[in-house]
């Protein structure tokens, strides 16, 4: 009996002390212990815009979205209002230097190129930190697609947007040919956003 008794003893003293190692390796957490914050956007990166894509009469032609990351630009268009099989279905889409969409929008200037190389991604001193692939539209005239440019930044950098001219998006009537210069022979501009206004 004094046996048993004292292998019991001795059990229960092996799993309490089993007990309080664990307890030990593992502390509970406080439950008043804050939330770990979301980690901060990159300096210099800035935050999302949303551009509202205007014709020269002033009627909507969609938006775009445009979020920075640490490499660049994430561009992302829902356009439409381009009418349904009327005109050239492939587009040029360039960033342009003044921040203005007026009349025929001449008033944007020319392609954003504050590094001074040549237009196209085919020029051997190309392309435009403006310069950015054509895109298609569907035959009801809309189009959506997400291109990504890794030239410019919203602030910072070489390429900043939101310089003291500011930017806009373009869009032209005819498809760039990513080589002619100064603007690839894109043709009219027919849809203008405004991204940073000219100051």
């Amino acid at each position: 009996m004094r046996r048993l008794l004292a292998t019991a003893c001795l059990t229960a003293a092996i799993a309490a002390a089993s007990a309080a190692r664990s307890q030990e390796a593992s502390p509970p957490v406080p439950a008043d212990k804050p939330a770990a914050a979301p980690s901060a956007p990159a300096a210099g990166m800035g935050e999302a815009v949303t551009v509202e894509m205007k014709a020269q009469d002033g009627s909507s032609r969609g938006t775009v979205k445009i979020t920075p990351t640490p490499n660049g630009l994430l561009l992302e268009a829902n356009l439409s209002g381009f009418g349904k099989g009327t005109g050239d279905r492939i587009h040029g889409f360039h960033f342009h230097q003044t921040g203005k969409c007026e009349g025929n929008f001449e008033s944007a200037g020319g392609h954003y190129n504050p590094t001074n190389k040549e237009h196209g991604y085919l020029s051997a001193n190309g392309p435009h930190a403006g310069d950015m692939p054509n895109f298609v539209l569907a035959d009801d005239g809309t189009a959506r697609f997400a291109v990504f440019n890794p030239m410019v930044r919203m602030t910072g950098g070489e390429a900043p947007l939101n310089d003291t001219d500011g930017t806009v998006i373009m869009i032209h009537g005819m498809a760039d040919d990513y080589k002619s210069a100064p603007a690839g022979m894109a043709g009219e501009r027919v849809a203008c956003g405004v991204v940073f206004k000219a100051s």
